[in-house]
């Protein structure tokens, strides 16, 4: 048997037997040196799971999650939240506008789906409910619209990506948010579509004592996405200061954060960073495994023999990947696929961030199908929902969504527009 069908079949039995991703993961990228005849010493396996953390890029990782929990506990979520429905609740089925929106301003804060819903679900949707909105349609507005958090930058995903294929995150992003915009609108078209409630009125006043109180939360966004794109700030240097402001802001300006919650907080954070980044560092060696087999190059091969073309080829890898988000975690299949499938859309000329699109968008999705949709799990803890009426009431939203990513899949100009 050869090193990769080994190390595929060793994957695979560790997967139905129950043992987690980053475990399967190493356990196959040993199998495959050790009994797939491969020239190589074991150690090697080692060697290629501490070398795949050897990126400056991958810290921007830990960063994200660290001020995306500073956040949520500093009050600067809550505020964005206000802030958002200040923005457009005063219109008819304002409180479902504001929700999107708030989703969208969350996204630039926590580059996460389930934190985005749980954190935005937590603040409005009892209040939606109160207020007479359907708690399905609501519940199922959430989990997509939650669907923002890894589009909109910053976004975990995507900086797994660029890890991945060596992309630009700063094209990413700037590409992310286009798309990310267009997704908020098309689902906002939505809401009024279904808009029956009446608006919650605000005085101008009260409006602007809300904008007064959401500026040093604003500005995190602001240095974030500002240090980025502006090409003063990496990636890696913009998530260490959105930290830093984070902080500041919870401890002085809003005073809800405690020095003594800073360590519960860093705690929950490193452990979030580690699930991930043992996840990256094991696929780094699964990954040099299945080239070093020759694996990947047989595979280029194959696809290559069938003459498909870069729009059939991307509709394919579409299709595969949202097949994978029905029963995996999004990180786990881009560290799993992203270096498979890469090497082969690159040969074809397919565009970096192009492909990048396709595969972060289709992971997004997966979050929200089931059986394993994280998305709908966390908004059925938020609202006390089945799974089951959840997943029926997010259709109509969903096929919004997932129209805007066929539109990556088939068009390059549209996942390259800014860059």
């Amino acid at each position: 048997m050869s090193a990769g069908v080994i190390l595929f079949v060793a994957f695979a039995a560790c997967l139905v037997i129950g043992v987690p991703v980053s475990i399967s993961l190493g356990v196959a990228s040993l199998c495959s040196v050790v009994f797939g005849g491969l020239s190589a010493s074991s150690t090697v396996i080692a060697q290629r799971i501490f070398g795949g953390l050897q990126s400056t890029s991958i810290m921007a990782i830990a960063f994200f999650v660290l001020a995306g929990n500073l956040m949520t506990k500093g009050g600067i979520s809550r505020r964005i939240v206000n802030f958002a429905n200040c923005l457009v609740g005063n219109v008819r089925g304002g409180m479902s506008l504001a929700l999107v929106l708030a989703c969208a301003f969350f996204a630039a804060l926590s580059g996460s789906a389930p934190a985005t819903v749980i954190a935005i679900g937590t603040m409005l949707y009892n209040d939606m409910v109160k207020l007479g909105y359907p708690g399905d349609r609501t519940a199922g507005l959430l989990v997509v619209s939650g669907g923002l958090g890894p589009i909109i930058p910053p976004s975990i995903i995507m900086v797994i990506y660029c890890t991945l294929t060596g992309a630009s995150v700063g094209n990413m992003f700037k590409q992310g948010m286009l798309i990310g915009i267009v997704i908020m609108l098309v689902l906002m078209a939505e809401v009024l579509f279904y808009a029956k409630k009446e608006a919650v009125k605000r005085s101008p006043s009260e409006i602007f004592k809300i904008f007064l109180d959401a500026i040093p939360a604003l500005m995190t966004p602001i240095i974030i996405l500002g240090g980025i794109y502006s090409g003063m700030l990496t990636a890696t240097e913009s998530a260490a200061i959105a930290v830093v402001w984070a902080a500041i802001a919870g401890l002085f300006i809003y005073k809800e954060l405690t020095v003594k919650e800073l360590v519960p907080i860093l705690k929950d954070s490193a452990k979030s960073s580690a699930m991930i980044l043992f996840i990256i560092a094991a696929s780094t060696a699964f990954s040099w495994v299945f080239t070093f087999s020759g694996a990947s190059q047989a595979l280029v091969n194959a696809v290559i023999s069938m003459h498909l073309n870069s729009a059939l080829f991307c509709f394919v890898v579409a299709i595969i990947l949202l097949i994978f988000g029905t029963f995996m975690e999004g990180t786990a299949i881009a560290v799993l696929l992203v270096p498979v499938l890469w090497p082969i859309a690159q040969s074809m000329g397919i565009d970096v961030i192009h492909f990048g699109m396709i595969v972060c968008i289709s992971n997004v999705v997966g979050t929200m199908t089931p059986p394993v949709a994280v998305n709908i799990f966390s908004a059925s803890t938020v609202s006390g929902l089945k799974m089951g009426d959840i997943a029926k009431a997010e259709i109509p939203f969903l096929i919004g969504y997932v129209a805007v990513f066929f539109c990556c899949v088939f068009s390059e100009t549209f996942c390259t527009f800014l860059i």
